[in-house]
């Protein structure tokens, strides 16, 4: 069957079963739209910017256990995409990448729209591909979605020439593939988990500590029986939310700059750590030196053997395929004879209970609307079950502190990158893999402007979003840092020229809800959640410029060197 490469495309995405591409039209890329033109299997989503495009197939993917996928052209195209592909490169999302080229002669001639896409990306995907030969597309296509989901998940790259869309071969899908120089591990080493087993049966003061690679490698309920078997504390990454239930009594809360007082007095403090799917990178363990300066052993699981000792020395490294290794750690638990220390086991939860008791979260609500008192409203409306997509700053601290997720591939935000403007398309990408999901976007008046075009995208898919504005007036977390470590200096913090979100809301042709006093917040969420459910609402919640996100350690610092609210 002799097919064009554009036609070839469509057939590869077909064949992958892909229900969803996320994309923006251009001079380059015309033949590949053609042919999507033809078909009605897959569902094209315009967007209005190429960055969106991405961070929406981010989402999809984060939301889901599909593979999300997005098509840009060539030039600036491709260059605005790049944002959305390093984002979801730093959290490990897999996604497949397509991007027109010139033709393969004006390559290197400065030609219109021409930018060196493989270059540029090089640093930002976990593989990419420049297709010469319109006879090797199929297989490229192939290879492309086996790196994006095997190993250490991760976005791949497919550069395509113009020529090559138009240039016809016969198709031929491969049913498998195999690259002799791509074997990822993933049964973990057998005398690694043994000794692994032992530090957790011997361990006075145990702590588990988890992160986004449980969700990727969907291991929440494997993580959840082991952690319920052994009895011991967790605490979870800013990633690596709702892998274990967020409402669980074992559940110490997030730890890390933003973390809890438990979670980081017990991470600091503990004598046997079960690391799984995390990477103790700078957010979650401050000052490496601090960390270090307890003994304890390190037991570290992590598909990417690269990430293990990278930053804190371990113990006992085991590389493999998450759900595997927690499999076979239950199993030799199972059949150990010798069970936890329960007398050291109660006297170290006595410990962590009395950190819990500083009640770190806590938070006066006066005159103005407190942002966190908006997100515990929002998680009790939507009783905890929605899929809730952040920006980056305050706001996304205080959804990560005040909802607690349950599940997992509820709570979608960039962790590693920490990109504004991330949110809406995020939210976008989540109900169109989840169709009759509660989606809800927690922004800021900063980020949010971003992308906020993708109103627009809302309006034509009529996507039902509910938009959670925490209006501050300012860039919030750049003025906290300012304030705390700049004299209060706040240079370019403050945003003076804010739009009327109301009226640009329905300018889209959406609802728009303006909300100032603390007495409205529980009824504008029923109003637009129940009222408006088919529909989507910004709510513009105002809310009081100089709270400030707690409890915070301070750049340099360690866990145990927690400012506290209290301590102001």
């Amino acid at each position: 069957m002799q097919l064009t490469g554009a036609e070839i495309v469509i057939r590869c995405l077909q064949e992958e079963k892909v229900e969803h591409v996320f994309g923006y039209p251009g001079g380059s890329v015309l033949f590949i739209y053609d042919e999507l033109f033809k078909q009605d299997q897959i569902k094209h989503v315009l967007v209005r910017h190429e960055q969106a495009a991405v961070h929406a197939a981010d989402a999809y993917s984060r939301s889901s256990q599909k593979i999300g996928v997005c098509l840009v052209t060539s030039g600036p195209g491709v260059t605005n995409a790049v944002t959305g592909i390093a984002t979801a490169y730093m959290d490990s999302v897999p996604m497949v990448v397509l991007t027109s080229q010139v033709p393969t002669a004006y390559i290197g001639q400065d030609a219109f729209q021409e930018a060196d896409t493989v270059g540029i990306t090089r640093p930002c995907v976990k593989h990419n591909f420049l297709v010469k030969d319109v006879r090797d597309l199929a297989a490229t296509i192939k290879k492309a979605f086996f790196l994006a989901k095997t190993g250490r998940p991760g976005p791949v790259l497919v550069d395509i020439p113009k020529d090559i869309t138009n240039q016809k071969c016969e198709f031929v899908y491969p049913k498998t593939i195999a690259m002799r120089s791509y074997n990822p591990i993933v049964k973990g080493h057998s005398g690694q988990i043994k000794k692994a087993v032992q530090l957790l049966l011997d361990a006075k003061r145990p702590m588990i500590y988890t992160g986004g690679g449980v969700i990727l490698s969907d291991a929440a309920d494997k993580l959840t029986k082991l952690v319920r078997m052994l009895g011991f504390p967790i605490t979870q990454t800013l990633m690596g939310l709702g892998g274990y239930p967020g409402t669980d009594r074992q559940h110490l809360g997030m730890l890390g700059m933003h973390g809890t007082y438990e979670a980081n007095m017990a991470m600091q403090h503990c004598d046997v750590l079960l690391a799984i799917g995390a990477r103790f990178d700078d957010r979650v363990i401050g000052s490496p030196g601090h960390f270090s300066e307890v003994p304890r052993k390190i037991v570290h699981v992590d598909i990417d053997p690269s990430s293990i000792s990278k930053r804190v020395k371990v113990d006992v490294p085991i590389v493999g395929n998450v759900p595997d290794v927690l499999d076979e750690i239950v199993k030799q638990l199972e059949a150990a004879e010798a069970k936890p220390d329960a007398k050291s086991l109660a006297a170290w939860w006595k410990d962590i209970e009395e950190w819990r008791g500083r009640n770190c979260l806590r938070y006066k609500q006066g005159d103005l609307i407190m942002p966190q008192y908006v997100v515990e409203k929002l998680y009790e409306v939507t009783g905890g079950d929605a899929f809730v997509a952040s920006d980056v700053g305050q706001h996304q601290m205080w959804a990560a502190q005040y909802y607690k997720f349950d599940k997992p591939r509820r709570w979608i935000n960039s962790g590693g990158l920490g990109t504004m403007g991330f949110g809406l398309p995020a939210a976008m990408g989540a109900r169109f893999a989840n169709p009759k999901a509660t989606v809800a976007c927690i922004t800021g008046e900063g980020s949010v402007q971003m992308n906020i075009q993708e109103l627009s995208t809302c309006k034509q898919f009529r996507l039902p979003i509910k938009i959670i504005c925490l209006n501050n007036g300012y860039l919030g977390m750049v003025r906290q840092w300012q304030e705390m470590f700049h004299g209060n200096r706040y240079s370019e913090s403050y945003v003076d020229a804010l739009p009327d979100f109301v009226k640009l809301a329905e300018a889209y042709g959406h609802v728009g809800m303006r909300i100032d006093k603390p007495a409205d917040v529980e009824g504008a969420f029923k109003e637009a959640f129940v009222k408006h459910k088919n529909e989507l609402v910004f709510m513009d919640f105002r809310t009081n410029p100089t709270a400030n996100v707690f409890p915070m350690i301070a750049a340099g610092r360690g866990l145990s060197e927690m400012i506290l609210a209290e301590d102001l």
